[in-house]
């Protein structure tokens, strides 16, 4: 971390995050729940909420602090080093907070994104189905409505916090016309834990273990209609928002594979070989100086980025995508660069580094695959540079025989672009 990145303020958020780190979560306390043997870690979620540490970004009127995306950055950075179920846990409020800030009822904050801040509920949020992986908008968990209220049915997997959430932020088909848009068939939906929701299944994961990730299923769910935020068949409208948190949150927490870099440094400076440390070989000092630029390179865009939402910059979704690509891959580098320095021992439990190895793949997964974010990354720069106007110099003009770029194109290849265009 480099305080030019930070205001005064961010700072002083950055250095309280830290102390926590440091001081209130007790080593034991992540070997227990690396062994499986917390379903939910919600006391370490209270003790985050008695340090005002949650939702950091929305108003102080709701429990938040008001502070900026950046911020927020800063402070999972720290909190990254910890593994991706505390990481996750810190997070929560932030993507499921989201959701209330920009789309919900004073009356919905107040029943749940006060007591959310306050640590007095646990959230949760259920995108993914069965059947549905990456095609989130094929949803096919159903919300009737009748009457004033939805009667919800279906199931959602891979939740994170399933076993420990009071709420759930579910999305549903509420619109059935089969001639309906896939962006107006869904609506977003408060879910209270009770009669007809049952956590069916618990994953044994590879990593992120001890939050509670499990399998939801609803039958005949009776939801109160002002239970919709948003409004009825704008789910589309709330995801797309949504996934700012959701990728912003995962960047940043991979920013934490600093962890595994101090481990493998700490540990070059200590272990000899051949008569001298093993970080004076070439082999060693080379990996390590490659994590450096990785985490450096990988900072940078996710601040860039965070700054970038804060501005309210017009293309920020396209520099999302990258962070959450850039930084996630990045983070399993590095941590996979801390085992080779470490050789043997790291890939034991002597040290955390098999932890963070197991943690940090699925940052490349989860809200949205590396390749999702490429999908996303080349169509949103497709239309920044082809449909907004240009005012930077066109390279192309450059070439020694500009006149003849254009015979590089058939006709028909012509006709094809020009024919698109105006269809549109």
């Amino acid at each position: 971390m480099y305080d030019f990145l930070l205001t005064p303020e961010e700072g002083k958020l950055r250095d309280e995050v830290r102390r926590f780190v440091r001081e209130e979560v007790a080593p034991d306390f992540l070997r227990t729940l690396d062994k499986d043997e917390i379903t939910y870690p919600r006391q370490y979620v209270e003790n985050l909420a008695r340090h005002k540490l949650l939702g950091l970004r929305f108003p102080k009127e709701w429990g938040g602090r008001g502070m900026s995306w950046v911020a927020e950055a800063a402070a999972l950075e720290e909190i990254g080093c910890l593994g991706m179920a505390l990481g996750c846990a810190f997070s929560m409020p932030s993507i499921v907070g989201e959701a209330f800030d920009k789309f919900g009822t004073d009356s919905q904050k107040e029943k749940y994104l006060r007591p959310m801040l306050e640590g007095k509920l646990v959230s949760a949020e259920a995108l993914t189905e069965p059947r549905g992986g990456s095609d989130f908008f094929g949803a096919t968990t159903r919300a009737v409505l009748e009457g004033d209220r939805f009667i919800l049915n279906g199931q959602k997997r891979f939740v994170v916090g399933a076993e420990g959430a009071d709420f759930f932020l579910v999305y549903c088909k509420t619109n059935f016309e089969p001639d309906a848009h896939k962006y107006n068939r869904i609506s977003l939906i408060i879910v209270d834990k009770g009669p007809g929701v049952s956590v069916e299944y618990q994953y044994g994961l590879l990593g992120c273990r001890g939050g509670g990730t499990g399998r939801l299923v609803f039958r005949n769910v009776a939801v109160p209609k002002e239970n919709c935020i948003g409004g009825l068949h704008n789910g589309a409208l709330c995801f797309n928002q949504m996934m700012i948190p959701e990728r912003m949150t995962s960047a940043a927490g991979c920013l934490g594979a600093w962890g595994a870099l101090d481990v493998a440094l700490r540990y070059s400076n200590r272990r000899a070989a051949f008569g001298k440390l093993i970080r004076h070989f070439q082999a060693v000092s080379f990996m390590l100086a490659d994590s450096i630029t990785q985490l450096d390179a990988a900072r940078g865009i996710v601040y860039m980025a965070a700054r970038a939402i804060d501005e309210k910059y017009p293309n920020v979704r396209r520099l999302v995508s990258e962070a959450k690509k850039f930084a996630t891959k990045a983070g399993w580098d590095v941590v996979n660069n801390a085992m080779q320095v470490m050789g043997g021992i790291g890939y034991t439990d002597v040290y955390p580094i098999e932890r963070s190895l197991r943690d940090t793949r699925l940052s490349m997964i989860w809200t949205g695959t590396s390749e999702i974010m490429n999908l996303l990354i080349q169509h949103e720069y497709f239309e920044e540079v082809l449909k907004q106007p240009y005012d930077r110099r066109l390279p192309e003009r450059d070439a020694m025989k500009p006149d003849e770029t254009e015979r590089c194109f058939t006709d028909e290849d012509m006709w094809s672009i020009h024919d698109k265009a105006g269809s549109k």
